[in-house]
């Protein structure tokens, strides 16, 4: 299932700008949307899932053209939406409250809801404290109780939003590992500020800065743009190099000191070039932007 997004535009009180004139293609399959914290990321997120409207521009998802009453309530029966900040009920357990949501999104016959929730829990691996309240829950665990009420309704279009924030690596893995897996039917829109979770999970993705996409194509795409732009500093002394570059990492050794950088480092430096990564591509663009802005 495609989605498509034309010209978006959402202005709020105080003529600000969180989304401008937005296009944007989503294929098949997980696409990653990256961008730093107020890029629009979680504006865009809320209007496909019909929280909020756009001031103007047009949505279609798949056949359904979300400027149409008709069209908006189709795409939510198709939709799940995992948002940043998920509100759960701490006194409930996972298995109370996916029924109570599964009831919300109309699953009315209990044997089949009984069936459905029961077979969510053993997807995210909650099977085992499908009794224990949510309040019990860690938070890689609340995030897999999100991701299950998100399926209830076994969605073709998948919204999950900054999914990995404030997990421990392991449970960031798993989560990363549950979302391939569920990409395999359906399209996952992933948005995080997070490169490593683009990595791992895309190979389709766009970038967006100020309310804006600066890029769109894939992972190689973006490497290729990149490629002649990263370089390895090393240095003998402690002092950092300047220049119009950005350090992306130090590793300090013994006698001297290694800087990986994104940009155009002065000959003086004698700079080794090194093979750009998705983090890199990510820096560059946001430079490129700076400076063209």
């Amino acid at each position: 299932m495609q989605i498509k997004i034309e010209k978006l535009n959402k202005v709020y009180h105080g003529n600000v700008h969180a989304l401008n004139n937005l296009s944007l293609e989503i294929p098949n399959g997980m696409f990653g949307l990256l961008g730093p914290n107020g890029a629009g990321k979680t504006t865009l997120m809320r209007i496909l899932a019909g929280i909020l409207q756009p001031t103007d521009g047009s949505i279609r998802v798949g056949e359904y053209d979300a400027s149409t009453e008709h069209g908006r309530q189709s795409i939510q029966n198709i939709l799940g939406y995992l948002p940043q900040e998920l509100g759960v009920y701490p006194d409930l357990s996972a298995q109370e409250f996916l029924d109570y949501v599964a009831l919300l999104k109309g699953l009315r016959d209990p044997k089949a809801r009984k069936q459905r929730v029961e077979q969510l829990l053993e997807m995210v691996a909650l099977k085992h404290v499908a009794n224990r309240k949510l309040k019990t829950y860690s938070g890689g665990m609340k995030r897999r109780a999100g991701i299950a009420q998100a399926l209830l309704n076994d969605p073709k279009f998948l919204i999950v939003d900054e999914p990995t924030a404030g997990l421990d690596p392991e449970e960031r893995i798993r989560f990363r590992n549950l979302l391939s897996d569920l990409a395999g039917e359906r399209t996952v829109l992933l948005s995080t500020h997070i490169v490593e979770d683009i990595a791992q999970t895309c190979s389709n993705i766009a970038m967006m800065k100020a309310g804006q996409n600066i890029f769109q194509g894939t992972v190689f795409e973006m490497l290729q743009h990149t490629q002649g732009h990263v370089w390895n500093i090393t240095t003998t002394d402690k002092t950092r190099p300047e220049g119009n570059f950005t350090i992306v990492s130090t590793i300090h050794m013994q006698n001297s000191s290694q800087y990986r950088v994104v940009g155009t480092p002065d000959a003086h430096y004698q700079a080794t070039p090194a093979e750009p990564g998705l983090e890199d591509g990510y820096v560059w663009f946001m430079q490129q932007t700076e400076q063209q802005g």
